[in-house]
């Protein structure tokens, strides 16, 4: 299926770098089917000269031996792991369907030394395995053949590629490396060392933490005081960093009770303050002052080998200073308790499908009317009530509530929210839920703390063995619990922006945390897809909040649907229009990402623009006067319908926030109608 680029641009070349041999570079090649036909039938002649040839040594010299095959099964094994990694966005997507293509004009020459002398017998090989198991390696067999002819293909039928897809998982399920390397072990893949070689790395497939960079193992603890917004505490991180001592840090806007403790052992509640078990050291100007003399080290010599006595500082206590667990009680949530426990919950028929964990609306009505003392029809309207609450719900959305067969089923039983949503606990929050003003404003603060003590300056690597361990995350996943029945949406703009970008970044760290950095492109479809929220009686994935909030209920790249269909509820809550910069602050854990940073209703548009200049300017678009290039962030093309109606306006809307010499030099290049677009490979490792 032939398409032509959405918004083709005469004048304007779209292209693509990175590894000639990934499946994306293969898909995103701009060339036609009538093109690849020639190619085919003007080396047709030779292959088939070349497989013959091949063919009548083989049934000379007879079969491939046991190890032989076993060589080249996993050599294809390693080219099937190769093509899977087109890129995944969520659980709906399907592989190989691209609304933008671009061309590349990278080689796939091969490399004499990786080819080696045994090129004939593995052809011939792989052409019997091919055989065997069908059309799963076809690509891969023209690719490999190809490459001694030097030749690339570009064959981009969408029907094709969802079959292959589809059966690459098959093939991987096949490969105990593949399976190991898909395996998903929290904290598996984030690795301490920032600057290791990228070709380690895949060599290694293991965590490599440098011995220079382990924390110094010690008996004693050090306790850093700081605050929000100061640079001195910045500076003394850092330093205790550079000295490879591990630290507890306890920031006094995030524990104002611990205000008290420092102002009584050292007389001011000034920051930071550097404890060493129950040795005040003092603030940065005292803690440089004795690293210059040398007697820094004479103490921590004692501190590695001596334990904190009791009056020494504590580490933040579990629950310290936080308000999630307290307010009013809410006796709508008493009495669901008790109707939980009363009526009967069960699996049941209906229409017929079987729904689980369900009961009727007329035993409800029974309960109501009995436990409050209600007639049946103000008994029904008080169940809307509750089901307005968002307590419980009915199993296919068909009414509010009602009296008679119609099927429920509590917020906690249903099947996606018990299996899927990481913000829920066992049973029903007895708490009245707060305004989602004053759980969006502490999540904010929390988060701005957060992103202060354990990601760097600049945004760009986050520290997530830190966060994993630390009291402010237990607190968030207090706060984020309280998200179960609130009402967003009457939200305003700004504070829905706002909301939903902290709440997105913060919910990528805890699925990083939860189920590990994702591998590859089928891990990348779970954790965005199937990773969930229930917020405000739905459930959200990453993808959902992205593309269905953010951005208007926009269908995301390569999906053929929108997140929320015409009768979903969480429709009401997505904006009404895309808000193209929010791609420059949502932060999913990778190199190519934007920086990591909090946002705010009050300033939204402004430290949108902020975040928009830091990342184009940055290298998200690099613009090569002399050669009329211009290379861009493939954040520009996956979600270019954001920015404009075709490549020309996405760069425009781009260039607005380059630096102004950059601005009208590339403008003046557009004009001129001369300008091509190489788009940059995305870097999916962790942001570590």
């Amino acid at each position: 299926m032939d398409e032509k680029p959405e918004g083709h641009t005469d004048g304007i070349h779209k292209e693509d770098q990175g590894k000639p041999v990934e499946v994306e570079e293969m898909h995103s090649l701009n060339i036609s089917k009538d093109d690849v036909n020639k190619l085919e039938e003007g080396n047709k002649e030779d292959k088939d000269d070349k497989h013959v040839e091949q063919g009548e040594r083989m049934n000379k010299d007879g079969d491939l031996d046991s190890k032989a095959q076993e060589e080249v099964n996993e050599t294809t094994r390693e080219d099937l792991a190769e093509e899977e990694q087109e890129p995944v966005f969520d659980g709906t997507e399907v592989p190989g369907m691209q609304a933008n293509r671009s061309s590349s004009t990278r080689s796939l020459d091969p490399d004499p030394e990786e080819e080696g002398s045994v090129w004939p017998e593995k052809a011939v090989a792989l052409k019997n395995f091919v055989k065997e198991k069908g059309a799963a390696v076809t690509s891969v067999l023209r690719r490999l053949s190809l490459k001694r002819d030097g030749v690339e293909q570009a064959n981009v039928d969408v029907d094709k590629d969802t079959s292959d897809s589809a059966k690459l998982g098959e093939q991987a399920a096949m490969s105990p490396r593949i399976a190991e390397r898909s395996a998903w072990n929290p904290l598996n893949y984030i690795k301490v060392s920032r600057d290791t070689d990228s070709e380690s790395k895949a060599e290694q497939g293991k965590n490599i933490i440098e011995e220079s960079l382990l924390p110094i193992a010690t008996k004693g603890r050090i306790i850093l005081y700081t605050r929000l917004g100061c640079r001195d505490c910045r500076e003394a991180r850092l330093f205790l960093q550079r000295k490879r001592l591990r630290y507890v840090e306890i920031n006094i806007d995030v524990y104002p009770s611990r205000k008290l403790e420092i102002e009584k052992v050292s007389g001011s509640c000034a920051v930071p303050k550097v404890f060493l078990n129950e040795v005040l050291i003092g603030g940065l100007s005292e803690l440089k002052g004795l690293d210059e003399s040398g007697k820094l080290d004479e103490k921590i010599d004692f501190f590695i080998s001596e334990a904190p006595s009791p009056e020494a500082p504590l580490p933040p206590l579990p629950g310290e200073d936080d308000v999630s667990d307290n307010g009013p009680v809410d006796e709508l949530a008493v009495i669901v308790q008790k109707m939980k426990a009363t009526i009967v919950v069960k699996d049941r028929l209906y229409k017929m499908r079987r729904f689980t964990n369900c009961f009727l609306g007329s035993e409800a009505v029974d309960f109501l009317s009995e436990d409050q003392y209600l007639e049946r029809e103000e008994a029904v309207e008080f169940g809307q009530k509750l089901a307005s609450e968002h307590f419980f719900r009915h199993v296919l959305d068909e009414n509010l509530f009602e009296d008679g067969d119609h099927l429920y089923r509590f917020l906690d039983h249903d099947p996606t929210v018990s299996s899927q949503c990481h913000n829920i606990p066992r049973g029903i929050i007895e708490l009245k839920p707060k305004p989602i003003a004053e759980i969006a404003s502490r999540l904010r603060f929390l988060s701005h703390a957060i992103f202060e003590a354990y990601a760097s300056e600049d945004g760009r690597h986050v520290d997530y063995r830190s966060i994993h361990g630390s009291e402010e995350f237990a607190r968030y996943l207090r706060i984020v619990q309280e998200l179960q029945r609130v009402k967003v949406q009457d939200m305003p703009r700004e504070e829905k922006l706002a909301f939903f970008i902290n709440l997105y970044n913060m919910m990528a760290i805890h699925a990083i945390l939860a189920w590990g950095h994702p591998a590859g492109p089928l891990e990348r479809r779970k954790l965005f897809g199937d990773f969930k929220y229930v917020v405000g009686g739905s459930t959200y994935s990453l993808s959902s909040i992205q593309n269905g909030i953010l951005r208007g209920n926009q269908r995301p790249p390569y999906n053929l649907m929108k997140p929320f269909g015409v009768k979903d509820k969480r429709s009401q809550v997505a904006l009404p229009y895309p808000e193209p910069l929010i791609h420059f602050a949502l932060v999913c854990g990778t190199q190519s990402g934007p920086a990591l940073r909090c946002y705010s209703p009050g300033n939204i548009d402004k430290e949108l623009m902020d975040a928009a200049r830091d990342f184009l300017r940055a290298g998200g678009l690099i613009v090569d006067l002399s050669g009329k290039v211009a290379y861009a962030s493939k954040i520009l093309k996956w979600y270019s319908v954001d920015f404009g109606k075709n490549e020309v306006e996405v760069l425009k809307h781009a260039s607005n926030y380059l630096e102004p010499t950059d601005s009208e030099a590339l403008l003046e290049i557009i004009a001129d109608a001369q300008l091509k677009v190489i788009y940059q490979p995305y870097d999916w490792r962790l942001n570590c």
